[in-house]
C-alpha cells in the first residue's frame, strides 16, 4: 500500500473465473480478490475495476490498474477515496497478522 499526491496504489492478485466475486483475504503483501469474470477479453480486468468500484463508493474512472494488466498480480491506483472508506476496505481481507505465512520447523525427535 503506498499514498500517493493522486490518491492511494496497492498491489492484488487476482483469481478469475471463480464461483463469485469477493474479497479472498491476503497473501504476502497482495489483497486476493475473486472474480467471476473469465480472463478474456479484458473481463476480468473490468469486474476488478467494477468490484474496487462499488467497494469504495467512487466512480469506475477513479480507479486504474497502473500494471499488470495481463497477470494475475496488479497494482491498482484509486483516486478521490477518503481513507475511512479505504480502511473499511481493507478490513473486508482481514488483518495482516492473521493472513501472514507461518513459518514451520522440523524437530527431529531424539532416540
Amino acid at each position: 500500500m503506498a499514498s500517493t499526491s493522486d490518491g492511494v496504489s496497492f498491489a492484488v492478485k487476482v483469481q478469475p473465473n471463480a464461483s463469485k466475486t469477493c474479497a479472498g483475504g491476503r497473501e504476502g503483501d497482495f489483497l486476493k480478490i475473486r472474480l467471476a469474470a473469465p480472463p478474456v477479453d479484458g473481463k476480468a480486468n473490468e469486474a476488478l475495476i467494477e468490484f474496487v468500484a462499488r467497494r469504495l463508493s467512487i466512480a469506475k474512472s477513479c480507479v486504474h490498474i497502473r500494471s499488470g494488466i495481463s497477470s494475475r498480480r496488479k497494482v491498482i491506483q484509486v483516486e478521490g477515496c477518503s481513507k475511512e472508506k479505504f480502511l473499511d476496505f481493507l478490513a473486508e481481507f482481514g488483518s495482516w497478522e492473521t493472513h501472514k505465512p507461518e513459518r514451520v520447523e522440523s524437530v527431529k525427535a531424539k532416540t
